[in-house]
């Protein structure tokens, strides 16, 4: 009886506090100028009352070792699309990243974008080989706890696949982010600089070109130019501060800042260096850019300059939002050429532009957040985003790249996209041609 007491009393304090504060919480809230989501009810039974998490036992400590996500977050997953499928199957295909969930610019392991040419392979670490052969002075295979002998960093870097945006050539296709541009991620990828060891076997001078393959049953291959290989190329075994995934190509892959996702060979067993390119199969029948001339461009490696607006989107629109409440306008840019140095947004499909924030951290061949606070006015709008690097590379319109690929277009798609709002708050996929 004292307990039943105890707690009705402490149930009508809470009640009596919210009832005398309420209208002080709304009116604070209000001149700080946040979006409430909604009105503020004093008698609301989720304060009032005692929830059953705060009045039973939890799940013991080490009930799931490696920790999972909250039950109630279990729709924020990758998605696929038959549409997405090269083969007919799940086993070549693409799995596509929910970036209208993410926060920040790290892409949990578990969500990050998935391409597989043959299904997902599952390595044996102890049975791994690295072979490094060819032009080189000093041919060598290497174990996995032999790579990691070598000194290691951590970057922080983008992958895209180049055909992200693939089906938006001839006009919109899919009214949803994540399967818009959901080919892409942003990790933190641990590993060495392909430079420091071939500083230990010697690069043969007529060495030109890299020829990098994988082990699993697509053998995948491409070729690589040496300079890029000495640059900033990178063998990496951890991501995101743990051991590569086997979809994430474990237990190591070859890692090619700022370039085509494509050229980042997973479950890495061979590196050749030679004086010519290779011309493998994914850089002949695949990975080439046609123009609109009927010419195809090879060795196309660098991913363009490119943003997309995460918030609004389609599926996060703004049809719980009112007529002057203060909503933000959200998005990522990122370029393979560096970092980004500026996003504009328009309101009006391009006509005006005026500059967006950009927040949290800014680093080379990364994702970079952008952000507008925006008093919104229940009127519809045409939301785009233009990014610009730091080597003064600026994000084309839809006219200024179909002129030049033509629309027949698949691969480095960076153009303009445009996020339709209507009076309702509702969001659309549209292109605007202007």
């Amino acid at each position: 009886m004292n307990n039943i007491s105890e707690n009705n009393l402490e149930t009508n304090s809470r009640r009596d506090f919210f009832k005398k504060t309420a209208a002080y919480s709304v009116s604070a809230i209000t001149a700080a100028a946040v979006l409430a989501p909604s009105k503020l009810l004093a008698d609301d039974e989720n304060i009032t009352h005692h929830t059953k998490w705060g009045t039973t036992l939890g799940d013991e400590l080490n009930k799931h070792p490696y920790g999972i996500p909250s039950k109630y977050e279990h729709n924020i997953v990758r998605r696929t699309s038959s549409l997405m499928s090269s083969a007919g199957d799940m086993h070549a295909a693409v799995s596509m990243c929910p970036l209208h969930e993410l926060e920040g610019i790290i892409t949990p392991n578990g969500l990050h974008f998935t391409r597989t040419h043959n299904g997902v392979a599952h390595v044996d670490p102890n049975k791994f080989r690295l072979m490094i052969h060819g032009l080189v002075k000093k041919p060598l295979v290497l174990t996995l706890d032999q790579l990691k002998r070598y000194p290691s960093e951590t970057r922080t870097l983008f992958l895209e696949c180049p055909a992200n945006g693939a089906a938006e050539w001839k006009g919109p296709q899919f009214n949803s982010l994540q399967f818009v541009k959901g080919m892409m991620s942003n990790a933190e990828w641990t590993g060495v600089r392909l430079s420091v060891i071939l500083d230990d076997l010697g690069l043969k001078p007529e060495a030109k070109w890299m020829l990098a393959e994988g082990s699993d049953g697509s053998e995948m291959s491409r070729t690589i130019p040496v300079e890029k290989v000495l640059d900033d190329a990178m063998i990496v075994w951890a991501q995101n501060g743990e051991a590569l995934r086997p979809e994430q190509g474990y237990p190591v892959r070859l890692m090619l800042p700022g370039w085509e996702a494509n050229l980042c060979i997973k479950y890495l067993k061979r590196l050749e260096f030679g004086e010519n390119p290779w011309y493998c199969k994914e850089e002949t029948s695949k990975y080439t850019v046609l123009t609109a001339s009927g010419k195809a461009i090879q060795h196309f490696y660098p991913l363009e300059v490119n943003s997309i607006i995460t918030s609004p989107c389609p599926e996060k629109p703004w049809t719980d939002v009112q007529k002057g409440d203060l909503v933000e306008i959200e998005g990522i840019a990122w370029s393979g050429h560096g970092t980004i140095s500026n996003v504009d947004l328009s309101m009006d499909g391009g006509k005006n532009w005026f500059q967006a924030n950009l927040k949290g951290l800014v680093l080379p061949k990364s994702w970079t957040r952008f952000s507008f606070m925006y008093r919104y006015e229940g009127k519809p709008l045409l939301l785009q985003s233009r990014a610009e690097d730091d080597s003064d590379n600026i994000q084309p319109t839809v006219n200024q790249e179909k002129a030049v690929i033509g629309v027949e277009g698949v691969y480095h798609r960076n153009s303009i996209c445009t996020w339709e709002v209507n009076d309702m708050g509702e969001v659309n996929n549209v292109q605007v041609r202007s």
